[in-house]
């Protein structure tokens, strides 16, 4: 990869910064028609060009494995030919859903004989930073274009040949369409100096989104100069109450933490209430270690489960995104509640119970962006949630938290129309 001087970095970066304020502007004047047809021609396009994106994938794979990446991040970089096919499917998906832009939020009279309206519109030039999931490239194309925002991608340089192709099959379709190709732009340069600087093309994006683990989320937050939206790790809990149905709640667990290590919504602590920690404690321990799941636990979680190991204050605020899982006895839902705000990222926790006011407590006072009464902490998805792809998941509080859609991805303006009237 070309190293480039601070000089030529800033030329490469106002270069695509220029494009894609030049695609905004034709973006922004096409049809809901037009956008949807767009969409499902390059969803058609990335499943008839799967082989070149398979083969482009597998190089970053095979060069990922043999730096040592973690099974984990593996399977998050790794392509199959259904993965390519859900890629496609979450385009069509989109394509499907109510277009927002445009939408009229709210409407009011002034005594004056103002009239005004709060319209949706897009946000303009977004950008994305993200680490190695290029499935993340095709969803963020998806819900960007959707909402008339042109995108810049900044992948990985693990999914480096992945996301290269992926923007390349997507932008050959939109030329078909008769559309700018820059309406979604790849930044091809690893160098860490051209992110550092990326960050700070405030007169040219709008918005900057990023995805993936602590450190790169830290560091955009601490160097952007655009507005930033925060989409957080994910050390996710679920709390076996008392009360829970102890056949379901063995099922939950196990899916919320392998279903799929490495992503941002399985669950990574669990907390028992010592009650029925002598009940609950062995059927979980054996299905957990069945599933190759080393346990951390308490000293009463390993006296039920003596393959336990002991777990340590670290444990309780880490996300594994591995086979991993720290578990944790409590006297009661209060010490549930205070564990896990203390100790959580804002992204999603459960609880398992069959008593409503527990569930409604741990509703009220648990802080994250989703909690759950009675399901597995994998269900926050955009897609899940019928969103179609997702950008992130925000646990910030301001403008947009959760899954991230369509309509997070708009802005709004104050239409106003008046009969000359002046103000006094």
């Amino acid at each position: 990869m070309e190293t480039l001087n601070t000089t030529e970095i800033q030329a490469y970066l106002v270069e695509l910064g220029t494009k894609a304020q030049a695609a905004k502007t034709t973006l922004q004047s096409l049809t809901t028609a037009q956008k949807n047809e767009a969409l499902r021609q390059a969803a058609k396009a990335l499943v008839s060009e799967s082989e070149r994106l398979l083969a482009a994938n597998e190089k970053d794979y095979a060069r990922a494995k043999e730096a040592g990446m973690a099974e984990g991040l593996l399977d998050r970089l790794k392509l199959t030919a259904s993965r390519i096919e859900s890629m496609a499917e979450g385009l069509m998906q989109i394509a499907d859903l109510p277009d927002p832009v445009g939408e009229v939020m709210e409407r009011f009279d002034r005594p004056n004989g103002l009239h005004i309206e709060k319209v949706r519109v897009p946000m303009g030039v977004i950008g994305i930073i993200y680490e190695a999931r290029p499935n993340v490239t095709a969803d963020a194309f998806g819900l960007c274009f959707k909402t008339g925002n042109a995108v810049i991608l900044k992948g990985g340089k693990d999914a480096f040949y992945s996301n290269q192709a992926i923007t390349g099959v997507i932008g050959d379709a939109l030329e078909r369409e008769g559309i700018d190709r820059n309406a979604i732009l790849l930044i091809e340069n690893n160098d860490r100096a051209v992110t550092t600087a990326f960050m700070r093309l405030k007169e040219y994006v709008d918005v900057l989104i990023p995805r993936g683990g602590a450190g790169l989320i830290r560091s955009v937050v601490e160097n952007s100069t655009i507005p930033v939206i925060e989409t957080g790790t994910g050390n996710c809990h679920i709390y076996i109450d008392e009360t829970a149905d102890l056949e379901k709640a063995v099922p939950i667990v196990i899916n919320a933490k392998t279903q799929r290590i490495g992503v941002c919504n399985a669950c990574e602590s669990l907390l028992v209430h010592k009650n029925i920690a002598d009940h609950i404690l062995p059927a979980l321990g054996k299905a957990l270690l069945e599933k190759q799941v080393e346990i951390r636990g308490d000293e009463i979680v390993r006296a039920q489960i003596p393959q336990a190991v002991a777990v340590t204050e670290e444990d309780y605020g880490t996300e594994y995104l591995d086979f991993i899982l720290s578990v944790k006895t409590v006297s009661s839902l209060e010490e549930a509640i205070a564990h896990i705000n203390k100790y959580n990222t804002g992204h999603s926790d459960a609880i398992l119970t069959q008593n409503q006011s527990h569930a409604q407590k741990f509703l009220r006072e648990v802080d994250a962006a989703c909690v759950y009464v009675n399901a597995s902490t994998r269900f926050t998805d955009g897609f899940e949630f019928g969103f179609g792809a997702e950008i992130g998941i925000s646990t910030q509080k301001l403008h947009a938290r959760g899954p991230m859609g369509l309509k997070e991805l708009t802005s709004y303006k104050y239409q106003i129309t008046g009969d000359g009237q002046v103000r006094p």
